[in-house]
């Protein structure tokens, strides 16, 4: 069966891109069978770059980068775009405006992931613009009728720096796996239902076994969505 082409836009971190490649692979391997791996480009733009502007607040020339990377995955001959991060979904409309293939918005399908787990009321982990920013929980509340529960202040900022001083370096530390989980618990006691994992690199410290509730690993579900288009499983997505 020949597949379309899955465009990955990476790089932020390379870690995380990685671990993009390594998923929709495997996936496709477990689908088809036999030899197949994923049809697929991608486009690695500079972290340190795009860091520089998520620090600045330069969100605008972060998403002129960005859409520049999309355009070029088309050019390509990409059949759908994925951007293989949740905290630059900020300028998603940007980079969707760039292209005229599709462009698999990460929190749709995360979040129709979680409807159909029965949920409405879910944790949030990812970076501190991820979840202080509007951007995100709007669009889960006001396409999709779910409610956003995010750690205190302390807690968010642990779950921050944990990213972007050690996994987005590819530093994998027990002590953080056991903060992480002492939060997890914490959005439990607020009522939360489940916790998405909302950010790429969190993906490589907390496993469904490492959390005390039910886990929507964003990354997971972004490859698996990006599939179902390519490979025609799912012509409603």
């Amino acid at each position: 069966m020949r597949s379309g082409v899955v465009g990955l836009i990476g790089g932020m971190s390379w870690e995380s891109s990685a671990e993009y490649y390594r998923l929709l692979n495997t996936e496709v391997r477990r689908r088809l069978g036999g030899h197949h791996n994923a049809r697929s480009l991608m486009f690695t733009v500079d972290f340190a770059e795009i860091e520089e502007l998520q620090r600045a607040g330069d969100w605008a020339a972060a998403g002129r980068v960005l859409a520049e990377a999309a355009r070029r995955l088309e050019a390509g001959g990409a059949d759908v775009v994925l951007l293989c991060t949740n905290t630059m979904h900020k300028v998603a409309d940007e980079i969707e405006a760039a292209v005229d293939v599709p462009f698999l918005h990460l929190v749709d399908v995360t979040a129709r992931r979680v409807r159909e787990a029965g949920m409405r009321r879910v944790g949030l982990l990812g970076t501190r613009y991820t979840m202080e920013m509007p951007f995100y929980a709007d669009r889960m509340a006001e396409w999709h009728g779910l409610e956003l529960v995010v750690p205190d202040d302390p807690g968010r900022t642990l779950v921050h720096d944990v990213i972007y001083r050690e996994l987005t370096q590819g530093r994998i530390r027990d002590a953080s796996r056991d903060a992480y989980r002492r939060i997890i618990e914490d959005l439990a006691a607020q009522g939360a239902e489940g916790v998405i994992l909302g950010c790429t690199e969190i993906t490589l410290l907390i496993s469904p076994e490492d959390s005390p509730l039910p886990v929507f690993d964003s990354t997971r579900i972004h490859v698996e969505a990006a599939l179902d288009t390519v490979l025609r499983e799912n012509p409603r997505i």
